[in-house]
């Protein structure tokens, strides 16, 4: 872990954000840069003031965080829409993380094209790191999601690689499916068949989780299979708050560009809902 971006638009949840960020630089010793995108889609009067502004806050901060956390900072100011300004920040630094503040709901634009965080994290090749909670130091407890399949092998490797959880204990949860409880078939079956069908599935998702860590690689984590019920993003974050794990790792799914624009909905329930942080792994990354 070399060099870490920071999205920041001055507000409360970027200062969250920031000192995640300068958290895991002095763990890492990596550099920090920090990015503001000034949206140009406005008067350049407001624009202009908007960027005088910005860069006198960036050299502040960056002054502030050499001087008293020892992070060396580059800063950054961009005339773009957010998204749009982000994303071309990134492939042009290629981080190797990147943190952004909880997303700020806008109910109808939101229905159409998602938050500027979301949309950011369907579209770069690193890992993005959402702080929603508070960074009070090093994580305490990681949740790793997995689906079995060899993407989120290889994004779980890849975060272990990084070393981003440091020395915190380590859970490995996986939902399954009951398909037969939501047809049917479920009216039939009668409680003492429900169980059983839910125990069977229940010992195929050991068996697969055993096989998906069986290959080494995967460290040493806590292995939780639980049932998926209502949601699976739902029993993800049921089981964070259980486990009092304060990140919560997911993975984009499939490969490639075309893939990473499709952020599963998992992966994006989890990031509307989740009190902690949540770190996205891509499966390849740009």
């Amino acid at each position: 872990m070399q060099r870490i971006m920071l999205a920041t638009d001055f507000s409360e949840r970027s200062d969250r954000a920031l000192r995640r960020a300068v958290i895991l630089a002095r763990q890492h010793g990596a550099a920090l840069d920090l990015l503001h995108v000034v949206d140009d889609d406005r008067p350049r009067r407001i624009v202009d003031h908007e960027v005088n502004d910005a860069r006198q806050l960036l050299a502040e901060l960056a002054r502030s965080l050499k001087d008293l956390d020892g992070v060396a900072c580059t800063t950054e100011i961009l005339l773009d829409d957010p998204f749009a300004g982000i994303v071309k920040a990134a492939a042009k630094a290629s981080p190797d993380l990147l943190v952004i503040g909880p997303h700020r709901r806008q109910i109808l634009r939101d229905a159409f094209v998602g938050t500027t965080a979301e949309r950011t994290i369907r579209s770069v090749g690193c890992p993005v790191l959402m702080a929603n909670g508070p960074p009070v130091g090093p994580w305490r407890h990681v949740l790793m999601t997995t689906d079995l399949s060899d993407h989120a092998r290889t994004a779980l490797t890849r975060f272990l690689a990084a070393g981003l959880a440091g020395d915190a204990p380590r859970s490995l949860l996986y939902v399954f499916d009951a398909p037969a409880l939501r047809i049917a078939m479920s009216d039939s079956m009668g409680p003492e068949g429900e169980r059983d069908y839910l125990e069977d599935l229940r010992r195929e998702a050991w068996n697969g989780l055993s096989q998906f860590t069986g290959g080494g690689g995967l460290g040493q984590a806590e292995r939780i299979v639980r049932h998926g019920g209502a949601t699976v993003a739902g029993e993800i974050l049921k089981t964070a708050d259980e486990v009092k794990a304060d990140l919560i790792v997911v993975s984009t799914q499939g490969k490639g560009a075309m893939s990473r624009m499709v952020l599963g909905s998992v992966a994006l329930q989890v990031l509307k809902d989740a009190q902690s942080d949540v770190l996205v792994m891509p499966t390849e990354l740009a």
